[in-house]
């Protein structure tokens, strides 16, 4: 019994749930949930939890040695999807492979705009965000503190270089080849504004630090979780308008769309931010629940938007898919109920 105390009380057993929690729901809402790795293509869930899990990890590290707030997450992911984007597959810069898609469309400089400003909004929230919510809402507890020591920070970090080596190479020259897509070199200086823009984001996350944490919750009225996870819903569900765009015969300009894209972002911004603040006296609340409600409104989104391109899939990737979004739903249930049980926690 002594030996059993000892073990559970060490740092690393204690932050272990967590940790791997992590780790695992990032790919797994991220890439497997919507369809995008399907059974048929599973090994890529280990690049996967390699570069997302682990990046996923050190966003939420950063912002808790920080003392760092949702604002901070959030730019932290944003940088994390531009690593993607423009350095580890450099998706975003190498012209579309994918077949029926229109790859001109909102290509200019040597970027795809349009699948860039989907990817950013999409990998930011569903690599970072919603993961993040969702293990803190398992492990409310352990919310507040760093997950990780020196050694376990340095570690995650080399696992993510090798997995970010490992995914580049399974894309640039393995997946793309496999597509009849002509081989394709970034100019270095589209890389190079891509590696900068990922240190600005890491500047401005530490230096708004201060920014985007929440108080302690105010008497007032609660916003219904009903009413976060439709509006929830909506958004995520509207966001895949603009990959669809790229597959579909309807033509206008894509600066209109890019336009679009760009105001639907920060309206989903500013409308969280505004509930998960600091209510003022007589304001609307915030508690686990609006935040439960918000990551799975997202995530039933994203799994049901990820059934308009099965077209052409296996039986068995359909049928994993469906018990997958089955299971999902019924853990995030299991997860609300749970949260409504206990004691609300402000959620900032």
């Amino acid at each position: 019994m002594p030996e059993q105390t000892t073990i559970s009380t060490r740092p690393g057993a204690r932050y272990a749930g967590p940790v791997w929690t992590l780790i695992l729901l990032a790919p797994l809402i991220a890439e497997v949930l919507n369809g995008a790795t399907r059974l048929s293509v599973l090994f890529a869930f280990i690049p996967e939890t390699m570069v997302w899990g682990c990046g996923a990890l050190l966003c939420r590290e950063l912002v808790r040695r920080w003392r760092a707030g949702g604002v901070s997450l959030l730019l932290l992911g944003l940088g994390l999807s531009i690593a993607e984007e423009f350095v580890i597959q450099q998706t975003s810069l190498a012209p579309l492979p994918f077949p029926g898609a229109h790859a001109e469309y909102g290509r200019a400089l040597d970027v795809n705009w349009l699948y860039f400003l989907f990817m950013l909004g999409y990998e930011s929230v569903f690599v970072v965000l919603v993961p993040v919510a969702v293990t803190e809402l398992l492990f409310p507890a352990r919310r507040s503190k760093a997950w990780l020591r020196t050694r376990g920070f340095a570690a995650i970090c080399v696992v993510f270089v090798a997995g970010s080596l490992l995914a580049g190479y399974a894309w640039i020259k393995r997946a793309r080849p496999s597509l009849h897509a002509a081989p394709y070199q970034p100019p270095m200086t589209t890389v190079a504004a891509g590696v900068a823009a990922i240190f600005l984001l890491g500047w401005a996350a530490c230096a708004l630090r201060g920014t985007g944490r929440g108080g302690a919750e105010r008497a007032g009225k609660t916003i219904s979780p009903w009413f976060t996870g439709t509006v929830a819903f909506v958004l995520a569900a509207g966001w895949d308008w603009l990959i669809a765009l790229l597959f579909t015969p309807i033509r206008f300009a894509a600066w209109v769309a890019i336009a679009g894209g760009c105001l639907w972002a920060l309206v989903a911004f500013l409308l969280v931010r505004r509930w998960s603040q600091s209510a003022e006296q007589g304001a609307p609340g915030w508690s686990e629940m609006q935040r439960w409600s918000l990551a799975f409104g997202s995530i039933l989104a994203i799994m049901s938007t990820g059934y308009l391109s099965t077209k052409g899939w296996k039986h068995a990737d359909l049928v994993f898919k469906a018990i997958l979004n089955v299971l999902a739903v019924a853990g995030l249930i299991w997860l609300g109920i749970r949260v409504r049980t206990r004691k609300a926690q402000p959620a900032g």
